[in-house]
């Protein structure tokens, strides 16, 4: 879809969720800090409001091309990594922001299809280290390489960053095409980084344990070694102590459950059956295009869940069905500003071109999705999705070109 023209200033629309059924496991559901008070835009909604709220949707700044991921910093400032190797500071997570090109060093990037510049997360600590770390593909000698964590310092003044750990966590596969080269990186409740990843479109990536691709990791943040307490701890290849989950195709969003503290991820399938699961340790989420290494290549016919191959694996909390939306980013709504909505995980749709608002149930699965009419087809291919400390919503467009970070704030 051609990138849409300019937004107006703070344009509150109506948040009719349109409701497109409920999903019970592997069923189908139909078809830093901003500067902000808590509650959105002056004369928002009152933070102990009830009912839904509707929503205002903001454009905060444009021109990017593919921005991946979106990191607010503990000033208001916001980073934005963009596919094709570009770093940009934002002023703030307003309307009217200033944009700033950081200087880093990407020469070594494979920006090659559905890869490049990738996830990112700004280190708790960033007030003090002005850390943070990014996914990204890694050439060397020219070379596709692996994907990689990097974890890098922030220049005072904001113009450029240093690389610190190079790589934090390496030996991720890559494909030389980029295909499946998702790498989202987010918090967890505890501390730890979960890092979702992509199979890289080989058949026996997702069920080999000693493969980082098709795979959430667990990780620590500060030595890239494995997180404590992680389920495979105590195995023999290294790669193995970094594994959370496994059997997963092509990871693109992970989200925190305030709440609980469970996290959830947001996944590709194939022609069919976009998935979003909720993790459990050393779980098999029984993604397996190798049929148990029985065919060569990559059969994408074999199901997104394969419960008949692994009957001990972990159904989904919800899925799409056909058509897939090739869902993205994901992010759980916090404060009461939200009313109803407190609560509710956000995950972006590409193909589909929307915001899915996804009601969790206290068993672990989907029970109303919402489509906002505002965020439906309206700025086309949705990505990055991030919950501002402040409560607002930051959401990229992923066009191709003229691509703009949005703030959603319910009022």
């Amino acid at each position: 879809m051609a990138p849409m023209r300019r937004a107006s200033a703070a344009v509150a629309v109506a948040a009719a969720l349109v409701l497109v059924g409920c999903a019970e496991p592997g069923s189908v559901a139909g078809g830093g800090a901003g500067n902000s008070p808590a509650g959105g835009p002056e004369g928002g909604a009152d933070p102990t409001r009830t009912g839904t709220p509707d929503l205002a949707v903001t454009e905060v700044a444009s021109g990017f091309a593919n921005p991946w991921d979106i990191g607010v910093l503990p000033d208001g400032q916001v980073l934005i990594t963009e596919r094709e190797g570009r770093l940009t500071l934002l002023s703030e997570a307003e309307e009217g922001a200033t944009t700033t090109d950081v200087a880093a060093d990407f020469d070594d990037l494979l920006a090659e299809g559905e890869g490049g510049l990738l996830g990112m997360v700004v280190h708790p600590d960033f007030a003090q280290t002005r850390r943070f770390t990014t996914c990204q593909t890694h050439t060397e000698g020219g070379q596709a390489d692996d994907v990689r964590l990097v974890t890098w310092e922030l220049a005072a003044d904001g113009g450029s960053a240093a690389r610190l750990a190079d790589p934090l966590v390496g030996g991720l596969p890559l494909n030389p095409s980029g295909r499946h080269s998702g790498c989202r990186p987010t918090l967890a409740a505890d501390g730890a980084l979960l890092v979702g990843t992509g199979d890289t479109a080989r058949g026996d990536v997702p069920q080999d344990l000693t493969s980082l691709g098709g795979k959430v990791l667990r990780v620590d943040l500060e030595t890239g070694g494995p997180a404590a307490g992680n389920p495979f701890a105590d195995a023999a290849d290294p790669a193995q102590r970094l594994i959370y989950t496994y059997g997963h195709r092509n990871v693109q969003g992970v989200a925190v459950q305030p709440e609980t503290g469970d996290a959830w991820t947001a996944e590709h399938g194939p022609s069919t059956d976009d998935e979003v699961n909720v993790l459990r340790p050393g779980g098999n989420y029984g993604w397996d295009p190798s049929q148990g290494g029985t065919v060569g290549g990559y059969d994408e016919s074999v199901p997104m869940t394969d419960l008949e191959r692994f009957p001990d694996a972990v159904p989904a909390a919800w899925s799409s069905g056909s058509p897939v939306e090739a869902l993205s980013g994901a992010a759980f709504l916090s404060g009461p500003q939200w009313g109803d909505l407190d609560g509710t995980l956000v995950v972006g749709a590409l193909r589909g071109e929307k915001l899915l608002f996804m009601t969790p149930g206290p068993d672990g699965t989907v029970t109303e999705v919402g489509i906002p009419d505002e965020l439906d087809g309206t700025y086309g291919r949705l990505r990055a999705v991030r919950l501002a400390p402040d409560g607002a919503l930051l959401v990229s467009t992923s066009n191709g070109s003229d691509d703009r970070i949005l703030r959603i704030d319910p009022v």
